[in-house]
């Protein structure tokens, strides 16, 4: 299972800075490590954020680092195998977890839905529609654009999972279009927590953004066990030249 040393390391780090004296420790900077794994389609994905921007990240089973910003990979490199190995550790573990927790399921937490668009609209100007979809637990989720009703798959990009503090998940889904007043376009997002797939519209007459369009949809009681996940992160807390490793 490899060294423990630094994992000790880490732990001892973690109660130095949960002493009441550390409370004046001033932060200029936070790095976060953020590890998902779960049963469902054998996701696992490592995460690198610096003050609450993605870096990178690496998904198995794929073996290469994907970059936030292509120009990021100029500046620094990561060798994935790192990342990888984690990932392995952590389904080892999660599946005894789930035997000693006799597969009890997760809550499911339906997701936020908020619409809006890039740059202030502009009818025959070209524009990016995003799909704001945020406080979810699982890291499971369907979304897709609908043009007047039809499914939309060219100029349309999506990001991975952001994980936010409270543990649970936000993603954005991106579509380039032209904006006409006569056409629709809503995202259209299957959450487990849903009920039924939930549309958020979008037309040129809604306003830039749309923060009253927030969608909250009533959480449907599962029907059946669901796969459970487990998710480590590991917090770097640093004032130069000093650095401080937490493990949360």
């Amino acid at each position: 299972m490899g060294d423990l040393a630094p994992f000790m390391w880490a732990v001892a780090l973690w109660h130095l800075l949960a002493l009441p004296e550390m409370g004046a420790l001033e932060v200029h900077h936070v790095q976060m490590v953020s590890e998902i794994t779960q049963s469902y389609d054998q996701l696992g994905e490592y995460t690198f954020q610096n003050d609450g921007d993605e870096i990178f990240y690496v998904q198995s089973p794929r073996k290469e680092v994907s970059w936030r910003l292509p120009d990021f990979e100029k500046f620094t490199s990561f060798d994935s195998q790192g990342a990888l190995g984690n990932l392995a550790v952590d389904k080892y573990n999660l599946d005894i977890w789930a035997k000693r927790s006799n597969y009890t399921a997760a809550k499911n937490d339906p997701p936020e839905v908020m619409v809006f668009t890039e740059n202030p609209v502009d009818l025959g100007e070209p524009n990016i529609l995003i799909c704001f979809m945020n406080k979810f637990f699982p890291p499971v989720i369907n979304a897709t654009w609908l043009k007047n009703g039809v499914r939309v798959f060219e100029g349309v990009a999506e990001t991975d999972f952001y994980p936010n503090d409270d543990f649970s998940f936000r993603k954005f889904l991106y579509l380039s279009f032209i904006p006409t007043e006569k056409d629709e376009y809503a995202c259209s997002v299957d959450h487990w927590g849903q009920s039924d797939t939930v549309n958020v519209l979008w037309d040129a007459q809604v306003p830039v953004p749309p923060s009253e369009e927030i969608q909250t949809v009533e959480q449907q009681p599962p029907e059946k066990n669901r796969p459970l996940m487990v998710r480590v992160q590991v917090l770097i807390v640093y004032e130069y030249p000093e650095c401080f490793l937490r493990t949360l």
